[in-house]
């Protein structure tokens, strides 16, 4: 239940960031400017708002990360296997084999002829 939460958060996130970015200027200028829009950012109130809106960008880009990131952990595992029991029920069950005999390394290679 909790993953589909947070996938209704990550869309509702993501919409308004679309739409946060897509209302913003251009930092150059853009084609507004080359048509006669670009006298209109001398206006006192235009700073604010360009300032909220770099704000909250950002604020939403954050959210949405850590909304991606939480939502890793809530998805549901239906499947899943306890991998520590599983290798340590593996190691307990084995059978101890002895080792075999090392190889005598006193006798020389006559090979080096």
């Amino acid at each position: 239940m909790s993953y589909f939460l947070f996938l209704i958060l990550i869309l509702i996130v993501s919409l308004l960031l679309i739409l946060v970015v897509m209302v913003q200027n251009p930092k150059g200028g853009g084609l507004s400017s080359s048509f006669g829009g670009g006298g209109t950012q001398s206006l006192g109130g235009v700073q604010s708002t360009t300032n909220f809106l770099d704000r909250s960008t950002w604020t939403l880009a954050i959210v949405l990360f850590a909304l991606i990131l939480l939502s890793n952990f809530s998805i549901p595992r239906e499947n899943s296997v306890d991998l520590k029991s599983a290798t340590e029920s593996i190691v307990n069950e084995r059978e101890t084999v002895e080792a075999p005999a090392t190889l005598d390394t006193s006798i020389e290679n006559d090979s080096t002829n």
